[in-house]
């Protein structure tokens, strides 16, 4: 029986070597040669790649991607945690209807999402033009600036923490609560000492699907930030349409190594995945 399991398994093992394995090999050879392009008439081995690495531009990105990637993660922390909490606490009979309503936004394509965001953001839209025929002349035009790309990055990836936060607290025994309230401690306290410290796997998977596409994506810095705002994920694209197949090859590399030392971390604190389902 096991090993008509194992045959099955065939399939999606062939599929992973094609469409992973084989183009993560492929991107790490491809740092290590300078060519025209996709032509190896005249390749060579070279260090460019890694040289570009410390350009001002690249070090610009780096510097952003971790610097908004980290402040729209804690902004996103804060909120989740506290509209899980929430609704945790809350008398509601069919919970799962509200966290449905949550993640509601994540089934449409994330660039109409974007888009439609940034709309909100310029100067003239739809808004401000229904609130002008009421003569109420209200205009924000954050589009283009820092504030944009971290309202979008929260926008886009804070359901990622509402979800783990949320099971995390479900699974906790309500007793410990009681106990914790019968020996004298505060509400406060026991959240704090009790209902918080349980709750940190939730807390360390949320931050970890925020950061890392937050950090790696480049639609929202793109679309929000106008160009003014260069991310990782902005450097690869432009690498790529450049036909500079070294250096987005070796950034992409970059990013799946930080990947795979989150999934390795994901791994530790909640080794039967928990806190995703």
């Amino acid at each position: 029986m096991n090993k008509s399991f194992k045959k099955l398994s065939t399939p999606y093992i062939v599929w992973l070597y094609l469409l992973a394995i084989l183009p993560i090999g492929v991107m790490i050879i491809l740092s290590f040669i300078q060519s025209e392009g996709l032509s190896f008439d005249e390749a060579k081995v070279s260090m460019n790649a890694f040289e570009l690495l410390f350009d001002s531009t690249t070090l610009v990105a780096i510097r952003n991607s971790f610097l908004y990637a980290g402040i729209a993660t804690l902004i996103s922390l804060v909120l989740g945690y506290f509209v899980a909490y929430q609704l945790f606490k809350s008398k509601f009979k069919n919970k799962l209807l509200i966290l449905t309503i949550f993640i509601l936004p994540m089934w449409s394509n994330l660039l109409l999402r974007t888009e439609s965001l940034g709309n909100l953001m310029e100067h003239n839209n739809m808004v401000t033009d229904l609130l002008s025929r009421i003569n109420i002349n209200i205009g924000i035009g954050i589009k283009g600036t820092p504030l944009a790309v971290i309202i979008g990055l929260v926008f886009t990836y804070l359901p990622f923490v509402i979800l783990p936060v949320y099971t995390a607290l479900e699974k906790i025994d309500y007793s410990l609560e009681e106990a914790s309230l019968d020996l004298g401690l505060t509400e406060s306290k026991t959240f704090f000492k009790v209902v918080f410290p349980l709750s940190l796997k939730g807390v360390i998977t949320g931050a970890i699907l925020v950061f890392l596409p937050a950090l790696s994506g480049f639609a929202v810095p793109e679309i929000l930030g106008k160009g003014n705002v260069l991310f990782i994920g902005n450097l690869i694209e432009q690498a790529f349409k450049n036909m500079n197949y070294g250096f987005g090859s070796l950034l992409s590399v970059v990013i799946i190594f930080m990947i795979l030392i989150a999934l390795f971390v994901v791994n530790k604190v909640d080794k039967e995945g928990e806190m995703l389902l």
